[in-house]
């Protein structure tokens, strides 16, 4: 594990997960892990779940990916598979 880079979420209890992102991406950079987060406007006008988060690399043994309606649920979800990966994200 990496040392801390003073970077320190701001505790905002309205917001939710989506407010760590850029913190959990940097994150898992410095583990050498890629990842990225997208969303899919055609898949949200069809009804279906338009946010991806996907990862490989550093830690990783296989590549990873997560779904979800919204940012929160993808990120919820990414975050529950980087832990049964061994990946425990500090945020």
């Amino acid at each position: 594990m990496t040392e801390r880079k003073g970077r320190w979420p701001k505790i905002d209890r309205d917001g939710g997960i989506e407010d760590a992102v850029l913190l959990i991406l940097e994150w898992l950079a410095e583990q050498g892990v890629n990842a990225m987060i997208r969303v899919d406007p055609e898949r949200l006008a069809e009804g279906r779940p338009a946010w991806t988060f996907a990862a490989n690399g550093g830690p990783l043994r296989h590549g990873m990916r997560a779904d979800g309606a919204s940012a929160a649920e993808c990120l919820s979800r990414a975050l529950a598979s980087l832990r049964d990966a061994g990946v425990v994200v500090p945020y």
